[in-house]
């Protein structure tokens, strides 16, 4: 009955224009029945539980299926979220590859990342886990945001601050070896595009950033210039039709060397770095 039942409920999602209706379905159908998503055909028909249905009304609404849970998986990383912090997405899980070969090929022994706007402390968890001796510090500005964030870093060693990216962390100036930053990079102009899940439940603060979406990130160069050493390296994620935007936002002119950008899984330009230059 109850692969049955989620087969319906794939095709409501569909018609709702969820993205991905038979994962979602999936998903909601062994949260609800407490089991994992591989383990549902061993749901007995007695056991089916009417309250699945109200979590596929809430998904065809296009609330979130994270905040129905009321998790998201990032990485190796099991992190709370729902209402007042962005949801982390998959394409940001390369970003924070990316940037751990950077950090161990630095070949530093405890080498100091910070991590701008970090919403859920998805990004700087990651981080603190995948490089053990790694010491991170991560600044948010949203209260709403910080609820969640604070159960998420609880007891792990992820250095957490409530305050502005731009003058972040001041007595750190030189010592940093990664910044590291998800910011909002969204135009207004682009508003009405932006998916509903996205749109309707992320905070606007972690989505858009001016005319251009470049505005924060424009900020956070001068930030990043200021906290690097020599040598330290910059990680700015951004939107896929903004590639080769943001590598221009890191001259020569500034201090910078080496920007460049990369693309996601799906081969669309993601994200930008640069290395602070050399005195």
């Amino acid at each position: 009955m109850l692969l049955a039942e989620v087969a319906q409920a794939t095709q409501r999602l569909a018609d709702a224009g969820v993205p991905s209706p038979r994962n979602d379905a999936e998903e909601l159908a062994a949260f609800v029945h407490g089991v994992k998503r591989g383990e549902l055909h061993s749901v007995k028909d007695a056991d089916f539980d009417a309250r699945y249905w109200e979590t596929i009304a809430r998904r065809e609404q296009r609330e979130p299926l994270q905040h129905i849970t009321g998790l998201a998986y990032f990485r190796y990383l099991e992190l709370q979220v729902g209402p007042g912090v962005f949801v982390p997405r998959p394409e940001t899980e390369s970003v924070v590859g990316w940037a751990i070969d950077a950090v161990r090929a630095m070949d530093v022994v405890e080498p100091r990342i910070v991590d701008l706007c970090t919403g859920s402390g998805a990004i700087a968890l990651a981080l603190a886990q995948e490089v053990p001796r790694s010491r991170v510090h991560a600044v948010e500005l949203s209260e709403e945001a910080l609820r969640w964030t604070r159960k998420n870093v609880e007891g792990s060693r992820v250095d957490l601050r409530q305050g502005n990216a731009l003058d972040a962390f001041p007595e750190l100036d030189g010592h940093v070896d990664l910044v590291i930053s998800n910011p909002p990079y969204i135009p207004l102009t682009e508003w009405e595009y932006v998916a509903p899940e996205a749109r309707d439940y992320d905070p606007e603060l972690a989505l858009f950033s001016g005319e251009d979406g470049l505005d924060l990130i424009r900020g956070l160069e001068r930030t990043a210039h200021r906290l690097l050493r020599p040598g330290g390296v910059v990680v700015i994620e951004h939107a896929d039709t903004q590639g080769g935007q943001v590598p221009w936002i890191f001259t020569e002119e500034r201090g910078w060397a080496d920007a460049a950008d990369h693309p996601d899984l799906n081969k669309r330009p993601r994200f930008a770095t640069a290395r602070r230059a050399m005195p």
